[in-house]
């Protein structure tokens, strides 16, 4: 690992190595193909570290750009997931820029997935303590995962379940540019009995940084700023690539990038299970923070008893129940 982090590993080996850790043939075939060009476009024998997030982009809009949404997705799926790789093992190089976007397939809808298949996938013995805790904490939560990821140890109220999370869209206390997270208003989101058993064994040992961290330290020449890295262990936050690319890893079809959970799933379907089990529209607004009644009330599902319930208080008043 040595020479890795020094900078003058050729972009071929770490695809090389990444390509034979998978194991599973379908995976190496359908990895292969995005990371074998994407490695052969950049140039096999010129050092990763050289490279730029931004030619990770263009190299994936020259080679996929006018392909088909599925095709784009499964591409720069594997291609997020091997550099993901490359910096959990102290690799120096690059990562897919924030404007190279997963794309929302056409008519698409976000899936709702069955308590069923969160507990058993939850379960899974191969899943590391650190996402079966960040999967639970989003289901229970369902916060947005940038929020989750973003939270601190030194913020997380144990004992009563809960954490203040910088929100999206979050008002400012103040008008100057360049707030730090306290300058912002910050909001609470609440866990229960799932999530309260995996935090405390997730967390063993630490006492502040993020809760969320990767199994490597940063390599040397990565800037991180101090809020997001352990000052106990020197582990950098995780990300959301990573963390999309490692549930993806999880639940990928036949091993086929791009196909697996959306990191939005796990808000979505914790939504849809209130709604199913009866849970208010007001009271969803207030577990979701959604400002607006259109967008939450695709979760409310009064059931039929509810309805009729309802209705009876327009009884005549000299009806009695």
């Amino acid at each position: 690992m040595a020479a890795s982090r020094s900078g003058r590993t050729a972009t071929r080996r770490p695809a090389d190595v990444f390509l034979d850790s998978l194991g599973n043939p379908n995976t190496v075939r359908n990895y292969g193909i995005g990371v074998g060009k994407t490695a052969e476009r950049l140039g096999e024998s010129r050092p990763l570290a050289s490279v730029a997030d931004d030619e990770i982009g263009e190299v994936l809009e020259l080679l996929w750009g006018s392909s088909a949404v599925n095709t784009w997705n499964a591409r720069r799926a594997s291609v997020l997931s091997w550099l993901g790789w490359c910096d959990e093992r102290g690799y120096d190089g690059p990562a897919v820029p924030g404007w190279a976007k997963r794309l929302t397939p056409p008519d698409s809808e976000t899936p709702a997935r069955s308590k069923t298949a969160i507990d058993r996938l939850i379960a899974r013995r191969e899943a590391h303590m650190r996402e079966k805790t960040l999967w639970r904490m989003l289901y229970e939560t369902v916060a947005r995962a940038e929020e989750i990821l973003g939270v601190n140890i030194e913020e997380l109220d144990l004992a009563g379940r809960r954490a203040p999370v910088k929100a999206k869209g979050a008002r400012s206390r103040t008008r100057r540019r360049g707030a730090v997270r306290e300058g912002f208003v910050l909001e609470t989101v609440y866990w229960d009995a799932g999530a309260a058993r995996l935090l405390p064994r997730l967390i063993k040992g630490r006492t502040r940084g993020p809760v969320f961290v990767t199994h490597r330290k940063p390599s040397p020449g990565k800037v991180v700023s101090t809020r997001d890295v352990c000052p106990d262990t020197g582990l950098a936050r995780l990300s959301y690539g990573q963390a999309r690319m490692l549930l993806d890893e999880h639940t990928a079809l036949g091993g086929e990038p791009g196909t697996g959970w959306d990191l939005h799933e796990w808000r979505h379907s914790g939504l849809t299970h209130l709604g199913e089990g009866g849970t208010s529209l007001l009271m969803l607004m207030a577990k979701s923070r959604h400002k607006k009644t259109e967008n939450v009330r695709k979760y409310f599902h009064p059931s039929p008893e509810a309805i009729a319930e309802v209705t009876s208080l327009l009884a005549p008043g000299d009806r009695r129940r």
